[in-house]
């Protein structure tokens, strides 16, 4: 089963997307949008440039546990993994977005 794509909405009425590997694991998380056409946006951009390595910012946070976050052409952030225990675990969650960010499936959890 391949991935897909769930919008939804936070309690302050911002939308966010994540992308689910096949698994319903979920692999990048986005930031907040005042709009709900603003997240589809990311989601197509996520869609364009998950497929390119250059596209990831491999991080190590404060505590010491490696995370991702995958970048536009313009450099902005488009999604943050979560963190992981080490850094294959990281390439490997890289490599599940690079497998699912071209799906097309798109799960509005808004309506």
């Amino acid at each position: 089963m391949s991935g897909w794509y769930e919008i939804s909405q936070a309690k302050d009425g911002q939308y966010r997307f994540v992308l689910k590997a096949g698994n319903g694991e979920i692999i990048i998380n986005s930031e907040l949008y005042k709009a709900k056409a603003s997240a589809v946006n990311g989601i197509e951009s996520v869609q364009k440039n998950s497929a390119e390595d250059g596209r990831y910012e491999r991080l190590t946070a404060k505590n010491g546990k490696p995370y991702f976050n995958l970048k536009a052409a313009n450099h902005q952030i488009i999604g943050t993994s979560q963190f992981y225990a080490s850094e294959q675990s990281r390439d490997k969650g890289i490599e599940s977005v690079k497998n699912n960010g071209a799906s097309t499936t798109i799960k509005d959890q808004t309506v």
